[in-house]
Formats: C-alpha cells, sequence, structure tokens
C-alpha cells in the first residue's frame, strides 16, 4: 500500500525506486514488477502542510514528467492522452496549491496529477532528468527544483524534434500562441509565478564538475528518450547553459 505525501514523482504508481551511492555520488534505479504498490491511497489532507517552495518544486516535477514523456519519441497514444491531461491539470491547479496549501481540490488534482505523471513516463523521458540526476547527486539539490529549472534549456535544445508536440501542449493548455515559442515563455512565466530560479547557479550548481555531469547524463537511462539524440558534450552544454542562463 502506497501512500504519497507530496505531488511530484508519481512513486506511487512506480515499479522503480532510486538509490545514492554516497562514495561516488551516483544514482542507480532498481527496477522490478513486484515494486508495484497493490493500492495507491490518495489523500489530499497529507498534502496540506506541504510548504509553498516544496509544493512548486514536486508539482514542477509532475509537469516535466508529463511533458517529457510527451515529447518522447515511439508510438504510446495512451500514454501521452494521460501526460497532455496532467499538463492541463498542472497549470490551472498548482497555482491554486501554491497560493493555498488548504486548497483540497487544488491538493486533489495535484496528487492525480502526480500519479498521472508517472503513469506516462513509462514511454520515456528525456535530457531533463537525465541531466537532473547527477545535479542532484554531485550538489545535492531537490529533485523536482533541479528539474524546473532546466526544463526550457532543454526545451530549447530539442525545439527541432518537437515544435509539433509543442503546438499540441499549447493548446491543451489553451495558449493564444500555440506554438513552441508560446510554450517556453509560458513555462518561463509559470516558473516565476511559482518562484522558480531561473538558473541552477541561484540554487548553488556550480561549473566545475560539467564534465563528469555531461558523462553521467549521457549514461542515465532517461537520455534514451530525449527526441534529439544526445551524447556527453550535448547534455554538458546544456548544463552550462541552464548555469548560465543562456536560451
Amino acid at each position: 500500500v502506497a501512500i504519497p505525501t507530496t505531488a511530484g514523482t508519481g512513486s506511487e504508481v512506480g515499479r522503480a525506486g532510486v538509490i545514492l551511492n554516497e562514495q561516488t555520488h551516483q544514482k542507480k534505479i532498481i527496477f522490478h514488477p513486484l515494486m508495484m504498490p497493490r493500492v495507491v491511497i490518495l489523500d489530499p489532507e497529507l498534502t496540506v502542510s506541504l510548504p509553498p517552495a516544496i509544493t512548486a518544486a514536486t508539482g514542477m516535477d509532475a509537469f516535466v514528467h508529463c511533458f517529457e514523456a510527451f515529447c518522447a519519441p515511439g508510438f504510446h497514444p495512451l500514454a501521452d492522452g494521460i501526460a497532455l491531461e496532467g499538463m492541463r491539470l498542472i497549470s490551472t491547479q498548482l497555482p491554486r496549491a501554491y497560493a493555498d496549501g488548504g486548497d483540497l481540490a487544488a491538493r486533489m488534482n495535484m496528487l492525480a496529477a502526480a500519479s498521472m505523471g508517472a503513469t506516462a513516463f513509462q514511454k520515456g523521458l528525456g535530457g531533463v532528468h537525465a541531466i537532473a540526476h547527477p545535479v542532484g547527486s554531485l550538489y545535492d539539490t531537490h529533485h523536482g527544483l533541479t528539474n524546473a529549472v532546466i526544463l526550457p534549456y532543454v526545451m530549447a535544445f530539442n525545439r527541432p524534434a518537437i515544435e509539433t508536440k509543442c503546438e499540441i501542449v499549447g493548446r491543451t493548455l489553451g495558449l493564444k500562441n500555440a506554438g513552441f515559442e508560446g510554450l517556453l515563455d509560458w513555462v518561463l512565466e509559470f516558473r516565476q509565478e511559482l518562484g522558480i530560479p531561473h538558473t541552477l547557479a541561484a540554487i548553488g550548481v556550480t561549473p566545475d564538475r560539467s564534465a563528469l555531469v555531461g558523462a553521467e547524463a549521457a549514461a542515465d537511462p532517461s537520455a534514451g528518450g530525449n527526441p534529439r539524440p544526445v551524447d556527453a558534450a550535448a547534455l554538458e552544454g546544456i548544463f552550462l547553459a541552464s548555469i548560465a542562463g543562456r536560451l
């Protein structure tokens, strides 16, 4: 029986766990079908005391799960549909939960969206998670916050491969400009509304281990789901852009 107390990772519907090797600063994924909980209880009252900053960071983690899953290559229309509805829910419900932690309807919708994100990402993730995993282990940053900061930089890198999908996301979110530029602008404004910093430098990440981050990110399983092929050099470049704020 799994009972989440944050609305972010969606681990309650997952078949994987993450272990940090504190000596090598590597995160390793343990996967087995029997790790899937038999029963999940989503109780919004257990999340009302989550502070605004953690509400925002975990909620953005759920959004990135949905977005990367939708953009991942391959054919999985069921995951795509779940991802789109997850993003739509988060776009309206996360600001409400962030502004008022006692908003039970928003909290419930966010719990649903978090579970949906983790259901959708069976299709795949991408460069955001590939970079965020080593950054979190090397710099001890919050995973959801790291994802939220890195997201627009990976979007910019992936633009040639995701423009059509970004238009679909934009229409789903009801944006006036439903193209890539409109969605990127919305992501930047949404992050600002939730108090998410614009750069990794703002959360204490430095460029001194950029080559290691690039190498670890390239070896991360999430890298294989990126819409554009990536190697260590490309991922290191995105990481450095995320530190400097270069879009």
